[in-house]
C-alpha cells in the first residue's frame, strides 16, 4: 500500500492531519463503527472526563483494528463527533500525538453534536483504515 499525502495548504499539519490521503495498492479496508469510552461489557465509563473518554475511545479504535491485524498506521481516515468542541479541544494533542507516534495523520473531520447514542458520553471516534 502506497499514501501520498494531498496538502494545497499545511496549516492542518500543525494539527495533525492532512487534507487528504490517495491510498493505491491496497487490498482490504476496514470500516469502523464509532468507538466510545465504552468498557469491554457495553459499560460507560469516565463520566463528564474528556481526556479520560477520548483516550478510552482510541483505545476502542485500536482494538478494532488490531483484531482485523491492522494498527493506527493503516487509519486514513478519522471522524471526532463531540457534544462539546470547546472542551475537546484541550485535549486534541493526546490524539494527535497518538497519531503521530504511529506515523499517520489521516483526514480528519470534527463535528460538534447535540448528543451523542448513549448519554453520559462526549466523544466518538470512526475510522476508515486500509491495508
Amino acid at each position: 500500500m502506497e499514501r501520498t499525502a494531498i496538502n494545497p495548504v499545511t496549516w492542518s499539519l500543525d494539527m495533525g492531519f492532512n487534507q487528504g490521503e490517495m491510498v493505491t495498492g491496497h487490498t482490504r479496508t476496514l470500516y469502523c463503527s464509532g468507538q466510545t469510552a465504552m468498557s469491554d461489557d457495553g459499560t460507560p465509563r469516565h463520566e463528564g472526563d474528556m481526556a479520560a473518554q477520548l483516550a478510552l475511545s482510541l483505545g476502542n479504535l485500536e482494538a478494532v483494528l488490531a483484531e482485523a491485524g491492522m494498527s493506527l498506521a493503516n487509519l486514513v481516515r478519522l471522524n471526532v463527533y463531540t457534544t462539546d468542541v470547546d472542551l475537546l479541544f484541550p485535549h486534541y494533542g493526546v490524539l494527535a500525538s497518538r497519531l503521530g507516534a504511529a506515523g499517520v495523520a489521516p483526514t480528519t473531520t470534527m463535528l460538534g453534536v447535540t448528543r451523542l447514542a448513549v448519554p453520559g458520553q462526549l466523544v466518538e471516534l470512526e475510522g476508515t483504515a486500509v491495508a
